[in-house]
């Protein structure tokens, strides 16, 4: 296993205890005490703002007074909603509301599917987007990024592993379930077109449109895998009902890049700003300290770049 897979493991493993209970198949958004989401709630809501860093926001967006975030928030620890199905919770969300308070800002998200994030961006309709989105080159065709988290591609399969994955060459020939616009669909795609080069069956690339979906279908065995970021899948493995349905596959993270804070190429002023907030965040502590709250700090970064993925 991975130093960055393991580290990820064992942080989740420290607080996954608490979070389902027998027989239960939902994740901590239906268990709000179940992770920590209460201290880095804390630590966003201990933030000030900096005048200079709040002069300098875009003056449409600092006369509304609000960020406004697209995300999928079904991407648990990252982004995913409580209990209550109302409010908004997880690491991203904690650091969107410190970057907003940095801002002198309040946060509004707006709920989307993962592959309208970036035409949200383009309408207007959104003024970033922070949803577990990596930085890649053929997306900063089209936007800009703020980066601000490690992550990778890993498989999650049935608990006990009935279709023998190993490894991205053991699924050829098997369904493999990923959500639309994802980098895990275009590393479906290459991994089939691999397995038809080396002569073997192709992947079934099964595009699934929301996160329950892919674990119910999971669990019936619909599909030999899921293919989903690095802390969503572990954190699924070991909260899904009591960690006794799925698994993370042991094996290194895939295309492992950062996730970026999407923001219009059209706004660079908003760019700047985004990135020197992320980076006072970064500079004075409290990006670990939500990050710990998650169990996430193994993704941490030191430096918020642009565009670096």
């Amino acid at each position: 296993m991975a130093i960055q897979n393991r580290a990820l493991l064992l942080c989740v493993g420290a607080i996954a205890a608490a979070v389902a209970g027998p027989g239960s198949m939902a994740l901590a958004r239906s268990s709000p005490a179940a992770r920590n989401e209460a201290a880095g709630e804390a630590v966003a809501a201990s933030v000030g703002a900096d005048p200079e860093l709040a002069a300098a926001v875009p003056a449409a967006i600092r006369s509304r007074g609000t960020l406004v975030v697209g995300a999928q928030m079904q991407q648990p620890p990252e982004d995913f909603y409580a209990a209550n199905g109302r409010t908004p919770i997880g690491f991203e969300v904690d650091l969107a509301r410190a970057l907003a308070r940095v801002l002198g800002l309040k946060v509004e998200y707006r709920t989307m599917a993962f592959d309208a994030l970036i035409p949200a961006l383009g309408s207007g309709r959104v003024d970033i987007t922070m949803s577990a989105m990596n930085d890649t080159k053929p997306r900063e065709k089209t936007i800009s990024f703020v980066d601000y988290f490690n992550a990778g591609i890993t498989m999650l399969a049935q608990k006990g592993n009935p279709d023998h994955i190993t490894g991205p060459s053991s699924l050829c020939g098997e369904a493999v379930s990923v959500q639309a616009g994802t980098t895990q669909q275009a590393f479906a795609e290459s991994q089939s077109a691999a397995c038809k080069a080396a002569g073997k069956v192709p992947v079934g690339v099964v595009i699934s449109s929301s996160t329950a979906e892919q674990e119910e279908s999971l669990r019936t065995g619909r599909f030999a895998v899921i293919l989903d970021d690095t802390p969503t899948a572990i954190y699924t493995a070991e909260v899904a009902g009591g960690g006794r349905l799925f698994e993370a596959i042991d094996y290194p993270p895939i295309n492992g890049g950062p996730y970026g804070i999407g923001v219009a190429k059209e706004d660079p002023a908003l760019l700047s700003v985004m990135q020197k907030a992320m980076q006072k965040l970064m500079d004075d502590g409290t990006y670990r300290k939500i990050l710990a709250a998650w169990g996430m700090t193994a993704g941490a970064i030191p430096k918020a770049t642009v565009n670096a993925g």
